[in-house]
């Protein structure tokens, strides 16, 4: 394939052509051969082989191309595997625009909230090995989160002040609630009667340097929540308080539980909640929009992600790779294997990628079709979402637009890497999606 590094381009789909350019291994590798190669445990493959058209692939390259051109994205990349091969990876413009760094296949991205599938992995190898039923009361482990308070909007009718009364809950938050985002926890916390938002006077903020987990979920133990645990989806910080969860109940810091137990068995070796001084060059620059559209450098992002965290946030924090994410949803899509290592089994993941909170009101970013399973977002209804898709399908995104897609009625796992902060209102990983999807002939 040729790369796009600034200037025009069309893809060529020869990946094992460039696998042997780029780093050095055979071009011809036995599906067998799991040992090294560059998406390891997933053999490349033309995309004929998988039921791909290679002229109908061959559209997104344009498409990517242009939006580099009209300085609307510094770089990106594209990956694409079915039947549990490797059928299409490109990358389009630059690393770090302003130093002219093209945008390599081996780039560190910040994957912000797609650090939540993996927190999503942890929890259930615990419940696989443990045996505790998921509508547990979290607080069995956490006692902090015990017989909290729920924040319900009043009006003081003499003054006409906006504020909240407090009110008991009906029941402690499960670890399922936690799970779905049906925990009555967000990300801002219930607004006071001056309008400011409650978390941020407590000081509760997964991305502090200031705080550990166990120091996280104290705080959130004396806020009140926004809804009765179970009634509403609601975005928010409860990944944040499974990675505490994970820390009590494997008797483990949370990094180190999924060093030794996810990214060493899946040999995603970039992946992490830091960047170390030997990888700082391959971290990617992160951008924002001016008002005219364009990007320029964030000049603050939430932190430099080269220093090791005091807190290892499992919903927003860690760093990774295309090629070492691409490992973690194929094992997904394989029934939680790859490579000869199983993490889950078939059934978990299957409960995992079910919708768990049916008719619940909805306070954030579900469609119109989205259901919600266990750190998921579920394709309930194509024709509802109304984009190119699967029922079952399920995904989820970061909030620099990084974006990944499991299909298992496909057999096809797309994942889109991009450093644009923050990235509401930008449809280029939707516009990748649609492209791959056409693509299928079979």
């Amino acid at each position: 394939m040729k790369r796009a590094h600034g200037g025009p381009t069309i893809a060529v789909l020869l990946v094992g052509v460039a696998f042997g350019v780029a780093f050095g291994w055979p071009v011809a590798r036995a599906a067998e051969d799991t040992s090294t190669g560059w998406a390891e445990g997933i053999p490349s493959a033309r995309p004929e082989e998988v039921g791909l058209s290679s002229e109908r692939l061959a559209r997104i390259a344009p498409v990517m191309q242009r939006y580099v051109d009209q300085g609307k994205v510094a770089g990106a990349i594209g990956a694409i595997a079915r039947h549990g091969k490797l059928a299409y990876l490109e990358s389009w413009g630059f690393q770090d625009r302003e130093a002219n760094t093209a945008m390599k296949d081996d780039a560190i991205f910040r994957i912000f909230s797609m650090s939540k599938a993996i927190t999503g992995v942890a929890v259930m190898m615990l419940h696989e090995e443990q045996g505790f039923p998921l509508t547990a009361p979290a607080s069995r482990w956490l006692p902090e989160l015990h017989d909290l308070k729920v924040a319900v909007e009043s009006v003081d009718p003499a003054t006409g002040e906006r504020g909240y009364r407090l009110e008991p809950t009906e029941r402690d938050m499960s670890v399922r609630d936690l799970l779905t985002h049906s925990s009555g926890l967000s990300y801002e916390g219930p607004r006071d009667a001056r309008g400011e938002r409650l978390y941020k006077k407590l000081g509760i903020d997964a991305s502090s340097n200031d705080l550990t987990l166990a120091d996280l979920v104290k705080k959130i133990g004396e806020a009140p929540l926004h809804d009765q645990p179970g009634t509403v989806w609601r975005y928010g910080l409860s990944i944040d308080v499974l990675g505490r969860l994970v820390e009590v109940m494997s008797g483990q810091p949370f990094d180190e539980f999924l060093e030794s137990r996810i990214f060493q068995p899946l040999r995603m070796r970039d992946t992490a909640f830091w960047v170390p001084a030997e990888k700082k060059s391959r971290l990617t620059a992160i951008y924002t929009r001016g008002d005219d559209g364009k990007l320029r450098p964030y000049a603050n992002p939430p932190r430099d992600y080269l220093t090791k965290p005091k807190l290892a946030s499992g919903g927003g924090g860690l760093a990774s790779t295309t090629r070492d994410y691409l490992r973690f949803v194929q094992m997904l899509l394989d029934g939680g294997e790859l490579g000869g290592r199983r993490l889950l089994s078939r059934k978990t993941v299957e409960l995992m990628a079910s919708d768990g909170i049916g008719d619940q009101p909805r306070a954030g970013n579900l469609g119109p079709g989205d259901g919600f399973g266990l750190t998921f977002r579920v394709n309930q209804s194509p024709g509802r979402n109304g984009a190119l898709g699967s029922v079952g399908e399920y995904s989820w995104g970061g909030a620099a637009g990084t974006r990944f897609w499991i299909d298992p009625k496909e057999d096809m796992v797309t994942i889109f890497m991009i450093q644009i902060l923050p990235h509401e209102g930008l449809t280029y990983g939707s516009e990748f999606k649609t492209l791959a999807y056409q693509a299928i002939v079979d």
